[in-house]
C-alpha cells in the first residue's frame, strides 16, 4: 500500500497570489487504500524557485522531519517573507509504519505589497456629470510598452467601488472585486498574474468602474454612503528576463470616458446603450484623443489588505423551464428556481430598440409579476440595441434575486434561449451532500443550499431582492454551522469577522449589521435610526459565535486568537449593562419573526449573554488563558443562576413560556437537571398543543430540533421536520418554494402574501435546520476536543418515516461519508468512511452489532477482530466504536422499523 499527499493549500487556498499574512498556514490531505492510516511525521520544503524545489532544496525553509500528526494549519516557520516574494513548497509524510510517501506536487504562494511605501500608484476616477443622479460607469485606459521578454508580471488592484480589469481586450479577474468592507477602515487588494497576458511591444490596460457598495445604493440607507463616486488603484510590477523591473501604475497619464453603461447599481439595476460601445478601447492603438483627463483622489487613509474572501463569480447557468406571453405583449420566463445573479439577453433588433428585463421572485394570483416586496429596489436592466445583427447582453455591477423574468419590448417573438439565468455568489465550493428516502426532505435541503448561494455574496446578506441586502449578524451566526456543512466558508467568514470587528464600538458593543453600512458615522448611538438598539441579543453575539463555529468546523485557532480581545470587550460590555447579571429588555428584534409566540427580550438577552460568556470561557481554554477560562466559566455559572432566579417559577416554567425560551435554556446549559426535565416537558407540551407545530423565529429555530434530540425527544423532532401544515418547513415547499422564505407566513392559503414591507422569499435564517440534518439525522459531527474533524463523531439518529440517509462532508482531512438504512425487519445498516489521518467514534443503535460481517461485543473494550475498529462500550441500547481511517460497515438488529 502507498500513501499519497494531495490537496496542498496555503491559507485555505490553492496557489494564492498576493498574501499579506507573514506566517501563512499550510494544509494537505493524505490518500491511501489502507485502513487506519495516520501521519506520524512530515517534512516541508519551501524554496524560492521551482528549480531549487525540484532538487529538494529548501533554501527558505526545510522543516526537517517533524514528529506530528498535524496536516492542517501548519504555520510557515522559514525565513521572513518579503514583499512580492514567490514561495514554492512541497511536503512528504511518514505513516505509523514509518513508510515514507513521495513528495507532493509543488504548490506555491506569493506575497503582495507588504508596506504602504511600496505603493506608487494613485487613485483615479472620473469627475461627476452635472444634473445626473445615477452616474454612468467610467471607462479608463492606459497604453504602455513592454520592452522585452517578461519573467513575471503581477497586478495589484483595488477600488473604492467595483472594478472590471481588462488586458489587451481580455477580461482579468472578477467584476465584483474587491468585495464589501467598511471602506473607512480597509479595502481589499486583488493580485493577478499577467505574465502570459503581456506581449513585447504595445499593450493596453482597460478598466470599468462600478459604484458598488461604496457610492451606490446600500440597503435602505440611500446612495453615496461611503463616497460620492468610485476610484481605482492599480500597480503592475513587470520583471523582465534580463533582471530589470518596470512598473505601470494608475496616475494622471491614464484617460477616462463615458461608455455604454448609463448607470449600474446593485439596488437600482442597469441601463446599457450598445450604440455607445467603445470598440477596441481596451486594446493598443485605440484613438483616445477625445477622452477626458482624470480626477485624482488625494489619498486614502484606510488599510490596503490582501483579499481574504473568495471571489464573487458566475457558478451556474440556468435555462428557463417555461415562457408565456402576457396580454400586454411582454413575455414572462420561469427559471424554475429562485436564484441570485442576473439574466443574459440574446436579441436581434433595430438600432435604438429598448428591451427591459424585469425580475421578481413570485407571481401575483393573476400571473403578473409580484413586485410589491421590493420596496425601493428596482430589479430591472435595460438594453438598447446597436442594430448590428445578433447581440448579447449581461449587466455589469448589479444583481437581482428572482425566479421570474419579464421580457418587455423584445422585437418579435423570443425563443426559450432569449434569456439565460446566471447564478452568482461568493465562490464557496460545495462541501456537503445530503439525500434521504423522503423527497420532501431532499427538497428542504436543496432550498437551504440555494438560500445560502443566493445570500452569500461578499457578505452574508439577509435577502437578495429588496432594498436591503445587508450583512445582518444575527442571521449569520444562527446559520453559520449549517453554512459550514454546505460549503467551504472558511475564508468567507474569516473576512466577515473583520467586518464584524470593524463595526465594534468603543464601548465593546457590536453592530446589528456588518459592514456597518455607514451607521458607524453616528458617534452617538441615540442618533441612529430609532428602531436600532445599542446591541441586540443574538445579533452582537455573532462576534463570539462565528469564531467558535470556525474553530469547531476547521480547527482554526488563529481566528480565536486574532479576535479574542474583541470578544472580551463584548462580554464585558454585556456585563456592564446588566442588573444583577440580568440583561435589559430593550433588544429590538427578539426572536425575530416567530409565529404567535412573544419571547421576552430580557429572557433572550440574558440567555445569549450567558452563551457568549460560556463560549468565551471555552475559547480562553483553547488559547491557554487559564485565568480567563476560570473567570468566564465562573461568570457563566453566575449568569445561569441569575437567569433561573429571575425567570423560572416553581413549576419550572420560564417567563414567556415560548418554545424559544426553553430551547435556549436547554441548549445554552442554563438549567439544573430537575429544571431540564421540566423544560423539555414544557417545550413538548407547547409543540403538541399547537398540533406538532413550531413557533420559533430566527434565534430559536436553529436550536429547536437539537434541543429535542439531545433531551430524548427525537420523535418530536422528526414530527416537526415532516410537518406539512402551517407553520412548518414543508408548508412552503408544498406551495412551490425553491428557497427558504424569510417568514413562515410569507404566503399562506388563507391570507396570500404577507406585508410587502418585510417579505423576502430568499432568506436563509429559517434554514438553520440544516445543522440538525447533518449532525443528528445523518450523524456527522465534530469534536470540540479535536476540532476540524480530525476526530469525527458519527451518531446517526434515525426516526420518523425515513428509511435511509446518505451524507458526505468534505473536511480539511478529506471526505467523511455516512450511509444508513433501516429495513422493514428492523435491521440497521451503517456504512462510514473516514479519511486518512483522521478517526471517528461511531454510535450504532440496536443489538448484535456486526462490523464488516463480524459480530463484535461492544463491551469487549480494546479487543478487535476487525482492523481499525475498537469497541468502547454500550449504553442505553447504543454501542460505541472507535475507528481509524477507511470504510466500515456496521449492522445491528432490533431497531424499530
Amino acid at each position: 500500500m502507498t500513501i499519497r499527499v494531495i490537496a496542498c493549500k496555503t491559507e485555505y487556498m490553492t496557489n494564492p497570489l498576493g498574501l499579506d499574512e507573514r506566517k501563512p498556514r499550510l494544509f494537505w490531505q493524505l490518500e491511501t487504500e489502507e485502513r487506519e492510516t495516520n501521519q506520524k511525521a512530515y517534512q516541508i520544503l519551501v524554496a524560492s524557485t521551482r528549480e531549487k524545489l525540484s532538487h529538494h532544496e529548501g533554501d527558505l525553509w526545510d522543516s526537517g522531519k517533524v514528529e506530528s500528526r498535524q496536516s492542517v494549519h501548519v504555520v510557515y516557520e522559514g525565513k521572513p517573507v518579503k514583499s512580492e516574494g514567490e514561495y514554492f513548497w512541497k511536503v512528504r509524510v511518514w505513516d505509523h509504519h514509518e513508510r515514507t510517501s513521495d513528495w507532493s506536487e509543488t504548490a506555491f504562494w506569493t506575497m503582495g505589497l507588504l508596506s504602504r511605501g511600496e505603493w506608487k500608484a494613485t487613485w483615479i476616477g472620473r469627475k461627476a456629470e452635472e444634473d445626473i443622479d445615477m452616474q454612468p460607469s467610467p471607462y479608463f485606459r492606459k497604453e504602455f510598452t513592454v520592452k522585452g521578454p517578461v519573467r513575471r508580471a503581477v497586478a495589484y488592484a483595488t477600488a473604492l467601488g467595483l472594478f472590471e480589469l481588462r488586458v489587451n481586450g481580455e477580461a482579468v479577474g472578477d467584476r465584483f472585486a474587491p468585495g464589501w468592507t467598511d471602506y473607512d477602515t480597509r479595502v481589499q487588494v486583488s493580485a493577478f498574474d499577467l505574465t502570459d497576458k503581456l506581449k513585447e511591444g504595445a499593450n493596453a490596460f482597460g478598466t470599468i468602474l462600478g459604484d458598488g457598495w461604496y457610492s451606490g445604493y446600500v440597503g435602505f440607507l440611500g446612495r453615496s454612503v461611503y463616497g460620492e463616486r468610485p476610484f481605482f488603484l492599480m500597480q503592475v510590477n513587470i520583471d523582465y528576463a534580463d533582471g530589470t523591473r518596470e512598473s505601470v501604475i494608475t496616475d494622471a497619464s491614464w484617460k477616462t470616458a463615458r461608455g455604454p453603461i448609463q448607470y449600474s447599481d446593485m439596488i437600482k439595476g442597469e441601463t446599457y446603450d450598445a450604440r455607445l460601445e467603445l470598440t477596441g478601447w481596451d486594446r493598443p492603438a485605440y484613438n483616445d484623443a477625445a477622452w477626458e483627463e482624470l480626477d485624482i483622489r488625494p489619498g486614502y487613509n484606510g488599510l490596503l489588505v490582501a483579499a481574504v474572501e473568495p471571489p464573487v463569480r458566475i457558478t451556474q447557468v440556468v435555462r428557463p423551464i417555461d415562457v408565456r406571453k402576457t396580454e400586454q405583449g411582454s413575455y414572462i420566463y420561469d427559471m424554475g428556481q429562485n436564484m441570485v445573479g442576473w439574466t443574459e439577453l440574446r436579441v436581434e433588433g433595430e438600432r435604438g430598440t429598448k428591451i427591459t428585463l424585469s425580475h421578481t421572485e413570485m407571481l401575483n394570483p393573476d400571473g403578473s409579476m409580484y413586485l410589491d416586496n421590493l420596496r425601493e429596489a428596482v430589479q430591472q436592466n435595460h438594453y438598447i440595441c446597436k442594430g448590428e445583427g445578433k447581440e448579447r447582453y449581461e449587466p455589469h455591477f448589479t444583481f437581482q434575486g428572482f425566479r421570474y423574468v419579464e421580457l418587455i419590448g423584445y422585437p418579435g417573438e423570443p425563443g426559450p434561449d432569449a434569456v439565460l439565468g446566471k447564478v452568482v455568489h461568493s465562490d464557496t465550493p460545495l462541501t456537503g451532500k445530503l439525500t434521504t428516502s423522503d423527497e420532501m426532505v431532499n427538497k428542504l435541503y436543496a432550498n437551504i443550499t440555494w438560500g445560502q448561494r443566493g445570500n452569500f455574496l461578499s457578505v452574508p446578506t439577509d435577502c437578495p431582492q429588496r432594498d436591503e441586502r445587508l450583512g445582518w449578524t444575527g442571521d449569520a451566526q444562527i446559520f453559520a454551522r449549517t453554512a459550514s456543512y454546505n460549503m467551504d466558508v472558511s475564508r468567507f467568514f474569516t473576512k466577515y469577522m473583520w467586518d464584524v470587528i470593524d463595526s465594534q464600538q468603543p464601548s465593546g458593543a457590536f453592530a446589528d449589521v456588518a459592514p456597518d453600512a455607514g451607521w458607524i458615522r453616528y458617534k452617538n448611538w441615540s442618533t441612529r435610526l430609532n428602531w436600532f438598539a445599542p446591541d441586540n441579543a443574538g445579533w452582537g453575539d455573532a462576534g463570539v459565535v462565528i469564531p467558535w463555529t470556525l474553530y469547531l468546523m476547521y480547527g482554526d485557532t488563529e481566528i480565536l486568537r486574532t479576535h479574542y480581545a474583541a470578544m472580551v470587550r463584548w462580554v464585558e460590555y454585556l456585563q456592564a449593562n446588566t442588573n444583577d447579571l440580568v440583561r435589559p429588555d430593550y433588544a429590538n428584534y427578539g426572536d425575530w419573526l416567530s409565529i404567535d409566540a412573544d419571547t421576552p427580550n430580557e429572557v433572550l438577552a440574558t440567555a445569549y449573554f450567558a452563551y457568549s460568556t460560556k463560549l468565551l470561557a471555552q475559547i480562553a481554554g483553547v488559547l491557554g488563558h487559564a485565568a480567563d477560562e476560570l473567570h468566564y466559566h465562573s461568570l457563566f455559572e453566575q449568569i445561569a443562576a441569575a437567569f433561573r432566579n429571575a425567570f423560572i417559577d416553581s413549576e419550572g416554567q420560564i417567563y414567556g413560556n415560548t418554545q424559544t425560551v426553553y430551547v435556549l435554556a436547554l441548549q445554552f446549559g442554563l438549567l439544573t437537571e430537575a429544571l431540564r426535565q421540566q423544560a423539555i416537558q414544557h417545550l413538548v407540551n407547547d409543540i403538541e398543543r399547537r398540533g406538532n407545530r413550531l413557533s420559533t423565529g430566527f434565534l430559536g429555530v436553529g436550536y429547536l430540533l437539537p434541543a429535542l434530540t439531545d433531551n430524548g425527544r427525537l420523535d418530536i423532532a422528526y414530527k416537526l421536520l415532516s410537518q406539512e401544515a402551517f407553520p412548518s418547513w414543508m408548508y412552503s415547499i408544498k406551495h412551490g418554494a425553491t428557497t427558504i422564505w424569510e417568514r413562515w407566513d410569507g404566503w399562506t392559503e388563507e391570507n396570500g402574501f404577507q406585508t410587502p414591507g418585510m417579505n423576502s422569499f430568499n432568506h436563509y435564517s429559517l434554514g438553520s435546520i440544516g445543522e440538525w440534518m447533518y449532525r443528528y439525522m445523518a450523524g456527522i459531527d465534530t469534536d470540540a476536543e479535536q476540532p476540524g474533524f480530525q476526530h469525527a463523531v458519527i451518531r446517526p439518529q434515525p426516526g420518523g418515516s425515513l428509511t435511509w440517509v446518505q451524507a458526505d462532508y468534505d473536511s480539511l482531512y478529506g471526505t467523511i461519508s455516512v450511509e444508513w438504512c433501516v429495513s422493514d425487519r428492523g435491521t440497521f445498516r451503517l456504512q462510514v468512511k473516514v479519511p486518512a489521518n483522521a478517526a471517528a467514534t461511531v454510535y450504532v443503535p440496536g443489538s448484535g452489532v456486526r462490523v464488516d460481517g463480524v459480530e463484535i461485543q461492544a463491551d469487549s473494550i480494546g479487543a478487535s477482530a476487525v482492523i481499525g475498529c475498537y469497541p468502547l462500550g454500550e449504553a442505553d441500547g447504543v454501542s460505541r466504536f472507535r475507528i481509524g481511517s477507511g470504510v466500515y460497515v456496521f449492522e445491528s438488529e432490533g431497531f424499530p422499523a
